[in-house]
């Protein structure tokens, strides 16, 4: 089985890749999905924000005002706190999930799907990305496509947010996360998803096809 870590940053693409990936054959897994699960009521992940957040990202129904905590996250600098309190559980759950993978089909490519995998490790929450991955593929796109990508996303979504302020909450996003220009170096595969559709899946078939050798290699 070969690891994969799949990242980049805020409307790099990472939801579309990891869609051809999947098609192709790989077993997908995407962190952020897992993370929500986890601060659901009930899940200790939740109940440490609220202790350390407070209880004004509480809505009425018990469930997490996610907007209040991004504001309070990004805007109030406090990204540090959540992602100590969210990524090593998350990282464990990845970490059983590939053993499951592994146990089921010992040639697999196992793709996790992570928005900071490089970040995370630069906060010292979890151990380095050597250590989780066999590879690492990085998604780039320019910071502008990468903002208008954010804003039509959640306009999809029915945000009452204007374009405006939608843009402004991407870039402070960004500002949290590492530039591109030193993930690049960082990683085995460069996805440069400023194009059509169709070039985007040539490429990350053309990685597809070299990680499924290095998994049967491994086997």
């Amino acid at each position: 089985m070969l690891r994969v870590g799949l990242t980049g940053g805020l409307g790099s693409g990472k939801t579309t890749v990891s869609q051809i990936f999947r098609e192709a054959g790989a077993q997908v897994l995407e962190a952020d999905l897992v993370g929500r699960q986890m601060m659901e009521p009930g899940h200790a992940v939740y109940d440490a924000v609220v202790r350390q957040f407070g209880p004004e990202v509480v809505r009425e129904d018990g469930t997490l005002d996610r907007k209040r905590l991004a504001e309070l996250a990004f805007g109030g600098k406090r990204l540090a706190e959540l992602t100590k309190i969210v990524h090593p559980p998350v990282i464990a759950a990845e970490e059983n999930w590939c053993r499951h993978v592994f146990t089921q089909n010992p040639s697999a490519v196992a793709v996790v799907e992570s928005a900071l995998i490089f970040e995370s490790v630069r906060q010292g929450t979890v151990p380095g990305w050597r250590d989780r991955f066999d590879r690492v593929v990085l998604i780039t796109a320019p910071e502008s496509l990468r903002v208008e990508r954010y804003v039509e996303r959640m306009q999809r979504q029915g945000t009452t947010q204007s374009a405006e302020e939608l843009a402004a909450d991407a870039r402070a996003r960004m500002a949290t996360q590492m530039p591109e220009r030193e993930k690049i170096p960082l990683a085995d595969y460069v996805i440069h998803n400023d194009g059509s559709i169709l070039d985007t899946r040539r490429q990350t078939m053309h990685i597809y096809t070299e990680l499924q050798s290095a998994a049967r290699v491994r086997e």
